[in-house]
């Protein structure tokens, strides 16, 4: 037993590091037992509990990344956030209803400058829910100076949608159902 706890605590570290992807490890972990099925009101809810698990700006509202991906997942918790009735939280499923990829370009200031699809497979109410909840988020935190080009950052999400119309954002959703 000793020796259990002792490897379990010389594995605390990487878990404190990594605490947001081991939340939403456990939680995928534990979503994966058999449970009677959750209702909308409690996906959102826990949905919205891990969202707001991570302070991702400064006093000023500059972002705390330090890396363009950082950035990116610091603005899809955020859209997640603002946007937590159309987030579908737990894995998605294997065969999605639609991909929506968009290009967006972010100023100094965290205002959205610019958005474009960029790839779709032309289901207009996802694209729709895409681009509103984008813009619906906006203005973003600022970006750090060091990640900014031209006094602006250009970003690319994809919003992965299942078939009851809430999405995931890939730079933090789960694995697909059968990956």
């Amino acid at each position: 037993m000793r020796q259990s706890c002792q490897f379990l605590q010389s594995r605390q570290a990487p878990f404190k590091r990594g605490r947001t992807a081991g939340v939403l490890a456990l939680a995928a972990a534990l979503a994966a037992c058999s449970q009677p099925p959750s209702t909308q009101e409690q996906r959102d809810d826990l949905a919205r509990s891990i969202i707001e698990q991570k302070q991702i700006t400064t006093p000023d509202g500059t972002s705390t990344a330090t890396t363009t991906d950082g950035y990116k997942q610091d603005l899809a918790r955020r859209i997640a956030q603002v946007n937590s009735t159309s987030v579908y939280i737990e894995r998605p499923q294997a065969l999605l209803r639609a991909v929506i990829v968009i290009k967006y370009v972010v100023d100094r200031d965290g205002n959205l400058v610019k958005s474009e699809i960029l790839r779709s497979n032309r289901d207009r109410n996802a694209e729709t829910s895409a681009l509103g909840s984008l813009k619906n988020t906006a203005p973003f935190p600022k970006p750090p100076e060091a990640l900014l080009q031209g006094g602006r950052i250009e970003l690319s999400e994809s919003w992965l949608f299942n078939n009851d119309g809430r999405f995931q954002l890939r730079s933090v959703a789960l694995a697909q159902m059968g990956e």
